[in-house]
């Protein structure tokens, strides 16, 4: 499910640190609540003209033998991976091997028809439409724990006899995409890619303790555990002995990442040309330029031009964050599942580039056109359900006196205060605001999301009239022949559940329409004719229209 807004507590410890500048104690201030020696924590790089100017690292690498974590610890950085997986692609481009404008079908002729419209360039920017896998594996019922192969994704995913959009109409992003780039990059190299990228890319870098890890019984050196929060306000490990890369899969240190951003201004190895490719944003369908490139988001911080991509898997989280213009590029690697890299490297810019940054006015703006009313709303106005997209509903609620918010789609829920007019924020968290508009029957129609740079608009969700609904009537088993498992709706205690059969996935589902439901899974929009369900419709973050028969 696609996180609109979603409060993360960061903790940190400093352990280790070579390199001083003169804004080092502000930085280290952003990483205080890890100073301790019991919680895992991150390691930062700040690269600036080509020179690694600080590098530093807090928490725990290892909690069972109490092992710091540094420059030269070793990180799974998640989906940060991808950008690796775009260079192989373009250099296998550069080569003459393929060309980005090759389809699907012609490499993998086992795919539906669909794929003949489908191209790498698709792949690239995630404008291809097919579904998510990682996404896919948790509709079969398939938890962290469980393992899969190669094999069984590429059987998924031919199995897909729909995609979520037609190819180049949309931007979603899909772990899939990914995969399958790098399974291109097996077949038109004749060798995995994690071979060819150290053959082709780290080799001639000099990245000696860069690789994609495709073997999860691979020794590594200096690796860094990953963890994640427990029930007992603890650490549990949170590792994977899934073998997948090319969505993911790099493990790499920050002294490592500093060669690859030095690659990016200047190398004998990686030509010009390649990072024209490599930064050549997406192009819909209709016109519409996307942020999205080839593994690299290209936007604004601030004024300022930045690439950058993100990364969490298991129980790590990860930011690469460079502003080209400046030479200065932000790295931090987490080993804990609770880090937000992203928001902290951006905390790390603030202070950095403190006289170039600008605020986004017209941002800005917009949240005083909310604000201005005649009057500000009472808590009791701004009560309700706000509904993001179908199914997915903010639950806004009076707690202790003040607003509380309820993501129903994971059941996280936080308070949040009143900072101005009726904008209020999540405490200590200013990147993340929330203001309320137009006003009618007594209730505010129109919440607004503002985190970072991106806007987030949701409606009050209209009231349902109940009555005439009938649980009974969408009991019994469901198949989807392109997830080949069964779906079972029953009634416990009055309200309707849905259970993957054979695992031990449940969840309750809650009216959000005329024969639509949301649960943890999805939404789900039954169909009916002549008055009886003969099927639904699930629709689950990255993955979309999935059909079920009864």
């Amino acid at each position: 499910m696609k996180k609109y807004f979603l409060l993360l507590f960061l903790i940190s410890f400093t352990v280790y640190s070579f390199g001083q500048i003169k804004e080092s104690q502000e930085i280290d201030s952003i990483f205080t609540e890890w100073n301790k020696t019991d919680v895992p924590g991150c390691a930062l790089g700040i690269i600036k003209e080509g020179k690694l100017i600080y590098a530093k690292g807090y928490g725990m690498a290892n909690m069972e033998y109490d092992i710091p974590n540094s420059a030269t610890s070793v990180f799974r950085i998640g989906s940060t991976s991808k950008q690796f997986t775009a260079a192989s692609i373009v250099l296998l481009a550069e080569k003459g091997k393929l060309s980005l404008d090759d389809n699907l079908k012609s490499l993998f002729p086992d795919f539906p028809e669909y794929a003949e419209k489908i191209t790498i360039r698709h792949l690239l920017n995630h404008t291809s439409g097919i579904r998510d896998y990682l996404q896919i594996s948790y509709l079969k019922g398939l938890g962290d724990d469980d393992y899969y192969t190669d094999d069984n994704i590429m059987k998924w995913l031919i199995n897909q006899t729909d995609l979520n959009f037609a190819p180049g109409e949309e931007y979603l992003y899909s772990n899939s995409g990914y995969w399958l780039l790098g399974q291109i990059v097996k077949k038109v190299s004749g060798m995995n890619m994690a071979e060819f990228a150290v053959k082709e890319i780290f080799e001639p870098l000099e990245m000696s303790n860069t690789h994609f890890h495709n073997d999860h019984t691979q020794i590594v050196k200096n690796r860094a555990s990953g963890y994640v929060p427990d029930n007992n306000e603890n650490y549990k490990i949170s590792m994977t002995t899934l073998d997948m890369i090319g969505d993911g899969g790099i493990f790499t240190t920050i002294n490592d990442i500093k060669k690859w951003d030095d690659a990016y201004y200047e190398s004998a190895v990686l030509s010009r040309e390649f990072w024209n490719v490599m930064t050549q944003q997406g192009i819909l369908n209709n016109g519409e330029v996307i942020d999205y490139a080839s593994g690299l988001m290209i936007s604004k911080y601030k004024g300022l031009k930045s690439v950058r991509h993100g990364g969490a898997f298991v129980g790590f989280r990860a930011e690469l964050l460079r502003f080209p213009e400046q030479k200065l590029s932000i790295a931090i690697f987490a080993n804990r599942g609770d880090a937000n890299p992203s928001r902290m490297a951006n905390q790390v810019a603030d202070v950095l580039l403190k006289d170039k940054l600008i605020e986004k006015v017209v941002k800005k703006d917009k949240k005083v056109k909310i604000d201005v009313t005649e009057d500000e709303f009472q808590l009791s106005q701004i009560v309700g359900n706000y509904e993001i997209q179908p199914g997915v509903v903010a639950q806004l609620s009076i707690k202790n006196d003040s607003l509380n918010v309820l993501q129903t789609w994971n059941k996280s829920t936080y308070n949040i205060l009143k900072v101005s007019g009726n904008t209020f924020q999540i405490p200590g968290n200013e990147n993340i605001s929330f203001s309320f508009s137009n006003l009618k029957d007594g209730f505010t129609q129109t919440l607004k999301v503002l985190q970072d740079d991106s806007e987030t608009i949701a409606a009050r969700k209209k009231e349902i009239d109940t009555s005439g609904i009938d649980l009974k009537d969408y009991t019994g088993s469901y198949y989807s022949k392109e997830l080949d498992v069964n779906y079972s709706f029953e009634i416990e205690n009055e309200i309707l559940i849905v259970k993957i059969e054979n695992t031990q996935s449940i969840s309750e589902c809650t009216i959000s329409d005329l024969d639509q439901f949301s649960t943890e899974l999805g939404l789900v929009r039954f169909q009916r004719k002549n008055g009886l369900i003969l099927g639904f419709e699930l629709d689950s973050g990255r993955v979309k229209n999935l059909k079920f028969k009864k």
